[in-house]
């Protein structure tokens, strides 16, 4: 599935969906990513402080890809109806 980030709210709820999705508790996720369990939870409140390299492991340990891409090229895919 596509989902669009707008903001660090909207990658903070993505994170915590992605766990659970993944079947992991916090305390599983820190230990993959080498972070504390209130990392974890900190960062699932509020994505603002999340760095690219923990993004990057926890992309890895939920089974997500990171892609940009450039939203005003032609042939871009439309943004889908995404509710959070």
């Amino acid at each position: 599935m596509l989902h669009l980030i707008a903001t660090s709210d909207q990658l903070a709820q993505l994170l915590a969906a992605s766990r659970r999705q993944a079947g992991l508790t916090q305390i599983e996720a820190a230990a993959r990513v080498g972070v504390s369990q209130s990392r974890i939870s900190a960062l699932e409140t509020d994505a603002s402080g999340l760095t690219i390299t923990q993004l990057l492991a926890l992309c890895g340990a939920y089974g997500l890809q990171l892609q940009l891409r450039d939203k005003n090229q032609p042939g871009a895919l439309p943004a889908p109806n995404v509710e959070w």
